[in-house]
């Protein structure tokens, strides 16, 4: 493997999307996932969903004392565990924190929840919609007089989720070199989902922030919007600053416009924007925009984003078996990435600690594919 986290070692317990995409995370940048699964979940079919890329993958039954022994010695070689279960599962298996953690004093702990390891809902299920909505974060989405939004699952699942704990296992990689010991890490859905709002928590105390749909950023104001085009798609525009603002109505051929800083004035500017965005296609605006300050980009569907000239040049989508895909984020510029070929099975466990004598009795058993 090569990267910036080469050599790091990373045990991934098999679970729904926020922990296979922290994995992807350090996976993209050198380290070396090993995932989990149970053992009917693998199979010598290389595994094509794109958070599974870079890694290698084995079964293990994690209910027999043979499977715990075997992840036990799994870990002794490993630096960092991502665990995704409810709170109080891996312990009753052995292989929580304190079990793990005895056998590898230096290994980080991740454990990913929606709820958190602890509070009155911890031992209950949710999804990425309940931990935004506990969170505050789901009353501020959506337009004035409409009920709340949920923006898909990407706020709590992946930025609240994922993203964190990927965060949390560098934060305890840098403190494991000072110290030389690991550090558990409690990664909440819904304590993720708050701390990136926290500018707006700021902002409705202060009275800065106020209704759903009537703010600057949320779709209250005619210069902070999307607008539908002649051909029924639509463009995004951000022109916030005076500058911005002006040099999109010049572009634009538009004049007489009432004061913007006048929030009386905002349903008259949205209704002439509205108009004029809606005389041209979506093509036209991407030409009569192109390479100014107006801070008006076309919204291009997830089958388009790849083609954009600019993200063509970036390299900002690669191609994997076929599979388009987003390339890794962010860049260190100089370094070199992992491997981002899909996930395989590993069959040679003898680098984990695993010997082959252990590990041919552990496959006649039916505990380890």
């Amino acid at each position: 493997m090569s990267g910036p986290l080469a050599g790091i070692r990373v045990l991934e317990l098999a679970g729904l999307a926020p922990g296979p995409f922290a994995g992807m995370m350090l996976a993209d940048h050198g380290a070396e996932v090993l995932r989990v699964d149970r053992v009917k979940a693998v199979t010598d079919v290389p595994r094509r969903d794109v958070m599974d890329r870079g890694k290698r993958s084995i079964g293990l039954d994690l209910k027999s004392p043979a499977g715990v022994a075997a992840l036990k010695q799994l870990a002794a070689t490993a630096d960092v565990v991502i665990e995704v279960f409810r709170p109080g599962v891996a312990e009753r298996l052995g292989i929580g924190p304190d079990d793990l953690l005895a056998v590898n004093e230096r290994l980080i702990y991740g454990r990913m929840t929606g709820w958190g390891q602890d509070g009155p809902l911890a031992p209950t299920a949710g999804h990425d919609i309940d931990y935004i909505a506990l969170s505050g974060v789901l009353s501020t989405l959506g337009r004035a007089g409409e009920k709340p939004t949920p923006p898909i699952n990407i706020l709590g699942d992946f930025a609240g989720g994922g993203l964190m704990l990927a965060y949390g296992v560098l934060l305890a990689l840098i403190e494991r070199g000072r110290t030389g010991r690991g550090r558990v890490i409690d990664a909440a859905m819904v304590d993720g989902a708050a701390l990136l709002f926290s500018m707006f928590f700021q902002a409705a105390q202060t009275g800065w922030w106020g209704e759903r749909g009537t703010n600057l950023l949320d779709s209250g104001a005619p210069m902070y919007d999307t607008y539908e085009t002649a051909d029924g798609r639509h463009v995004a525009v951000g022109s916030l600053e005076p500058q911005f603002w002006a040099e999109m109505l010049r572009l634009m051929g538009l004049t007489d416009l009432p004061d913007r800083d006048d929030r009386a004035n905002w349903p008259a500017i949205r209704e002439r924007l509205t108009a004029a965005f809606k005389s041209r296609t979506r093509q036209d605006w991407e030409t009569v925009f192109a390479g100014s300050d107006a801070c008006v980009t076309p919204v291009l569907d997830l089958a388009e984003a790849p083609d954009h000239p600019h993200n063509r040049a970036r390299g900002m989508f690669v191609e994997i078996d076929g599979a388009t895909q987003p390339a890794p984020a962010p860049r260190l510029l100089g370094a070199s990435r992992g491997d981002l070929a899909p996930a395989t099975r590993l069959d040679d466990l003898t680098s984990w600690g695993l010997d082959e004598a252990t590990a041919k009795t552990l496959r006649d058993q039916g505990v380890l594919a």
